[in-house]
């Protein structure tokens, strides 16, 4: 249920950091760093920051965004099916 609510609470803040730094880039005001974004999907908020991408229409022509944030999205997949225990051969709780 942790995991869950991790992985749900990341992706609502990759969701809301795409929509905050998409009306930062508007005001022309000052961004939120691209390693904090990728950092953010990294870590657990890829689905969320992907969604963000397209439904802001932000960092949408960057490369790095277009093919690293699903890349990281496979990532955040095979992580939580890993922590969930989930994964048949790998799992995390064989061993506890």
């Amino acid at each position: 249920m942790i995991i869950a609510a991790y992985f749900i609470v990341l992706n609502l803040i990759g969701f809301a950091s795409m929509r905050r730094d998409k009306t930062l880039a508007r005001r022309r005001a000052r961004r939120t760093p691209e390693n904090t974004l990728m950092f953010i999907a990294f870590a657990g908020g890829a689905l969320g920051s992907w969604i963000g991408m397209y439904a802001f229409r932000h960092k949408t022509k960057h490369r790095g965004f277009t093919i690293g944030v699903p890349l990281l999205l496979a990532w955040n997949v095979f992580g939580f099916i890993w922590l969930m225990g989930w994964f048949p051969l790998l799992s995390y709780h064989e061993n506890t």
